[in-house]
């Protein structure tokens, strides 16, 4: 006689309100003890969970995580130098919107988590390791997103309006975690805006990196990889989008403007 029920397979999203839950309750503990960098922690690391989850559900070949282990590794090597160099100035972010550009939004957001978490074993670790990792894997997945919506903005031009953007965008994510202390603290809205005020520097220093870097190099390397990616099949996209005459693979162009 056959079974006549199967089992189903375990739905993640089940998790998603119980963990929020806790989030709430914990939060609520946090507060009331004034522990606001433990609230931005279990914060980002709950956020970096749904990208994970988009990551595993897919099967990978031993190439594609390679792959994206070399471009954590050339993300991680490239930061180090700059970071003694010139704080801010950094290659980082070209090596992780491009990967998201070529290899689509999952791998870009991976490169970045990845790069994130590796190179602060050389720079050190502390609170600040989830928010990198999870403001550069934001970077690759919107990246990914970004690219694969149009042909035109695979060009020069909106990607280094796009890398600009993310100059910004990555600083202000940092300064998340001290501006939620000082809320705590102090509730004082004029100390939160203090905070992203003398914080300006360092996100233009990286708008002007990411502009240099994605104006100088990004159609040498997004041809390259390119190249690599339809020559072995990696990091295919299971929905792939309609292509246009003269168009790679996903769409992706890499014509100079």
């Amino acid at each position: 006689m056959k079974e006549a029920t199967r089992r189903r397979p375990f739905n993640v999203k089940l998790l998603v309100v119980p963990i929020a839950a806790a989030f709430v309750v914990l939060a609520y503990a946090a507060l009331q003890r004034g522990n606001s960098l433990l609230i931005g922690i279990v914060l980002v690391l709950l956020s970096m969970l749904p990208f994970l989850w988009r990551f595993e559900r897919r099967e990978r070949q031993a190439r594609e995580l390679v792959l994206i282990a070399v471009m954590a590794a050339i993300g991680t090597v490239s930061r180090i130098p700059f970071a003694a160099l010139l704080p801010g100035f950094t290659p980082v972010t070209f090596v992780v919107i491009v990967s998201g550009v070529v290899f689509g939004a999952e791998a870009g957001w991976m490169v970045g988590a990845v790069t994130g978490l590796v190179s602060n074993f050389f720079l050190g670790q502390g609170p600040w390791t989830p928010w990198q990792m999870f403001g550069w894997g934001l970077a690759g997945f919107t990246a990914g997103w970004f690219a694969h919506r149009s042909p035109f903005r695979r060009r020069r031009l909106p990607l280094v309006l796009f890398g600009a953007g993310w100059g910004f965008l990555f600083g202000w994510i940092q300064n998340v975690t001290l501006a939620l202390d000082i809320w705590v603290r102090e509730h004082s809205w004029p100390s939160v805006l203090a905070v992203y005020g003398l914080s300006l520097p360092f996100e233009e220093t990286h708008a002007l990196a990411n502009i240099f870097f994605i104006a100088v190099f990004a159609p040498s390397w997004i041809k390259l990889l390119e190249r690599y990616r339809r020559k072995y099949g990696a990091l295919q996209r299971s929905d792939p989008s309609p292509m246009r005459k003269g168009d790679f693979p996903y769409g992706q162009t890499t014509g100079s403007d």
